[in-house]
């Protein structure tokens, strides 16, 4: 049996908003938090969503900040999703989650993730996390016909050959000309499409918000895992992957 720990501070932040009791969640997501803080990657994420507790009251929280408020980007879920132990899964449909973050005013033009952890393998037109704003993207598209698409802060496309979309995706800018995508732990395409502009509108999770004049290529793919922040290095992005999966694992959902 699981047994209670002292817990992080920021970790029991979370809990205590959640109102989560279970000591096998508590537990792995304080190791969640001391893994990323153990790997300096703590201080560069603006938003973190475990979706853990089963419920949309426990996964609209962020982790980094969990307030019940628009400026602490907690999640708002519109249409018909589904709320599990494994994550929070969309119908394809009507589905979208409004983060409150907007990119131009919260993130760095040449400096920021996103990441969508999928237990769900399709291969159809659809986007995870993303904003459009006149033609500048913000946004991971998973396997399209095949494809995978990290577009962070860009125009032009950066894309890479992917079998299944099962696992964590990274999106990465780390620079002008320097965008990452990653699944997994492995680095599978280093870009060097220019950074346009960030996206002025909202960033939604499970479709993209295209243009703030309505929702296209919504997801079926369950998120057990998502993050917004600044860029991270090589070394980041691999410390990131190993936390995650570490957590995944210990709620026995990993893929």
């Amino acid at each position: 049996m699981p047994k209670a720990v002292g817990y992080d501070a920021d970790a029991q932040a979370f809990i205590t908003a959640t109102g989560i009791t279970d000591l096998t969640q508590k537990n792995a997501i304080n190791q969640l938090v001391l893994d990323l803080k153990g790997y300096s990657i703590w201080t560069k994420m603006k938003a973190l969503y475990p979706f853990v507790g089963g419920t949309a009251t426990t996964h609209k929280f962020n982790l980094k900040n969990p307030l019940d408020t628009d400026a602490a980007f907690r999640l708002v879920f519109s249409g018909g999703w589904t709320h599990s132990a494994t994550g929070a899964l969309p119908n394809g449909t009507n589905t979208n989650a409004n983060t409150f973050l907007t990119p131009s005013t919260s993130l760095t033009l040449n400096s920021s993730h996103l990441s969508y952890y999928s237990r769900t393998n399709a291969n159809t037109a659809q986007i995870e996390i993303g904003v459009q704003t006149a033609g500048q993207y913000n946004l991971l598209e998973i396997r399209t016909s095949g494809i995978t698409y990290p577009l962070i802060n860009q125009s032009a496309l950066t894309s890479f050959a992917d079998p299944n979309s099962l696992g964590f995706y990274l999106g990465n800018r780390q620079g002008v000309t320097d965008v990452d995508g990653w699944k997994n732990g492995v680095k599978l395409v280093n870009g060097t499409q220019t950074s346009g502009s960030l996206p002025i509108h909202l960033l939604y999770l499970g479709v993209l918000n295209n243009n703030n004049t309505s929702f296209t290529n919504y997801s079926t793919k369950e998120c057990a895992f998502s993050s917004i922040g600044d860029g991270l290095t090589d070394t980041d992005s691999a410390n990131f992957y190993t936390a995650v999966q570490t957590f995944q694992t210990s709620l026995s959902r990993n893929v």
